[in-house]
């Protein structure tokens, strides 16, 4: 069944549009405010618009052309929203990559992308290095951002020379802030972020300028309701597309502050923010993702509702189970706000809202979005049944770079194929998640959700985290398999957590074979990657 967008929408972008200038105007008022903080300082609003410009006329300087690209291997701090916004402001466009990944990816990514320039942070500069001898591609500049100890290690005597290595400061020192942006339009590619894909290559989603405009104000702006007087803290970083609008381009639209940290988010470094250790204040928003929230609930240094200014938390990456919203609300006495986004689709199209949470669902379109269920046929299936989400929306990517053959399955006409299974509830319209297309299970003839099945055990007490498969017996057919993560210190046998499952839900969903192991294997977002589970049981038999 398909849910038509609501009434009321925002004004389109014009034809000519720079994102960059557009972000920079609407904070032209206030230059004196904070726009991002990180644990070596705050950078203000009229700073960043003098250092965006700055890096913009920098990136011309070096020779290089519109829409040719430039790889941003950085992790998150003040410079990261300078290089980014400056890229664009110049019509270049910058390829926001993972700071977790390894030479041989990085390899791939410069020449998939073709990149003329990277900007990078001294810390990752052994990656790129690497990368740069592994790869026939060649990269003319190499500017290098260092306001910070390093996180995975200085470079080494050893380490290759980069070619035309420049330090971040006396770049922008080294012209004057442009005077006009690039002449862009609306629908020209302004970035690109790779999919986090679960299998093959990374794919270069190609991203146009009014995209981001469409999540900020559909999304940001709208649906969470963000404010000027707001502190934001994303756990995603702002390499992927849910981090990217969490931190960025989300609170800047309003005016907002955000704190960005450079760190892994493990549940401490959270904490520490969340009590105002790094600036003084305490977020107000906060963006996590479903495995972060279990394990920060987890903590024994889990703060007291008193220690914490929270108004609203936002989670994404994978559905969130319905006991881990109710616990955080019990404890804070604040929501989290769960939805489902995609990087094809930039940011969130289906969510729960402030002022109506139904945990255990994904919520409710987005306002300026369209969803559509859709049999094995490619017909619309009635409310109840399983189906294959596609969505419609203003903020679809443009393509996938140099990949005619996924371009063509994902992007179909108007609609964005997810790759997602969902169920849409008769009693609300809400959206209720299934699994993956390519995770759902079929069991006895009828459909098992491996996310119904997991969110299930996460409810017993002495149950982390879960991760269900299906493996085939000795017949050939498939039964459920559950890989179960305990707390620390807790235990519990399979035939507790059967019992308990079987308790919960119908007689055939309850996994047939629970394996208990240390951890379960995960992309950088946090999401679980089950098609590695179901690798090693085919590999041990």
């Amino acid at each position: 069944m398909s849910t038509p967008p609501a009434a009321s929408a925002p004004p389109p972008p014009p034809e000519r549009f720079n994102f960059a200038l557009h972000l920079l105007e609407r904070n032209a008022a206030h230059p004196a405010k904070a726009a991002f903080i990180d644990e070596l300082g705050t950078l203000g609003y009229g700073s960043l618009d003098e250092r965006v410009r700055r890096a913009a006329a920098g990136l011309r300087a070096l020779g290089l052309r519109r829409e040719e690209r430039v790889l941003l291997l950085m992790h998150d701090g003040n410079d990261w929203p300078v290089a980014f916004l400056g890229a664009i402001y110049a019509g270049l466009v910058p390829v926001a990559v993972n700071t977790l990944l390894t030479a041989d990816d990085y390899a791939y990514m410069l020449e998939h992308s073709r990149a003329q320039a990277a900007l990078v942070s001294g810390a990752l500069l052994p990656a790129l290095s690497g990368a740069m001898v592994k790869s026939d591609h060649e990269v003319a500049k190499v500017i290098v951002s260092r306001p910070q100890a390093p996180l995975r290690g200085a470079p080494s005597a050893d380490t290759p020379p980069l070619p035309a290595e420049i330090e971040f400061e006396a770049f922008l020192a080294a012209q004057p802030p442009a005077e006009r942006p690039a002449a862009t339009h609306a629908d020209d590619p302004a970035f690109w972020l790779y999919s986090s894909g679960s299998t093959g290559r990374p794919k270069g989603t190609v991203h146009s300028h009014a995209n981001p405009y469409w999540t900020s104000e559909l999304y940001g702006v709208r649906l969470l309701g963000l404010r000027a007087d707001d502190l934001c803290f994303s756990a995603a970083k702002l390499f992927f597309a849910y981090g990217l609008g969490n931190a960025l381009t989300f609170p800047m639209s309003v005016g907002a502050t955000t704190l960005l940290m450079a760190e892994r988010p493990t549940p401490e470094a959270i904490f520490k923010r969340w009590r105002g250790g790094v600036g003084g204040a305490r977020p107000t928003i906060f963006y996590g993702a479903p495995t972060g929230f279990a394990g920060m609930l987890a903590h024994p240094d889990l703060p007291a509702r008193a220690q914490v200014a929270l108004r609203l938390a936002s989670s994404a990456g994978e559905a969130l189970p319905a006991d881990i919203g109710e616990r955080f609300k019990r404890h804070f006495g604040v929501d989290i706000v769960d939805g489902i986004g995609s990087t094809e689709m930039l940011h969130v199209f289906i969510s729960n809202r402030p002022d109506r949470v139904r945990y255990g669902s994904t919520g409710w379109p987005v306002p300026g979005y369209t969803v559509e269920l859709r049999g094995e046929d490619g017909k619309p299936v009635p409310d109840g049944e399983p189906g294959d989400l596609y969505i419609q929306g203003p903020s679809a990517a443009l393509m996938y770079w140099g990949n005619r053959a996924k371009s063509r399955d994902t992007f179909q006409g108007g609609w964005t194929k997810s790759g997602d299974k969902y169920i849409r509830n008769a009693d609300d319209g809400s959206y209720t998640y299934g699994g993956r297309s390519d995770d759902m299970l079929k069991v006895s003839g009828i459909y098992v959700s491996p996310f119904e099945v997991e969110a299930t055990l996460v409810q017993h007490p002495a149950v982390l985290e879960a991760a269900v498969i299906g493996v085939a017996d000795a017949d050939g057919l498939t039964k459920t398999k559950a890989f179960v993560v305990l707390k620390p210190g807790s235990r519990a046998g399979d035939e507790e957590l059967k019992a308990f499952v079987k308790d919960k839900l119908a007689p055939y969903k309850y996994p047939r074979l629970i394996e208990f192991v240390d951890e379960l294997p995960k992309t950088a977002t946090g999401k679980i990657q089950r098609f590695r589970l179901r690798e090693r049981e085919q590999q041990q038999r």
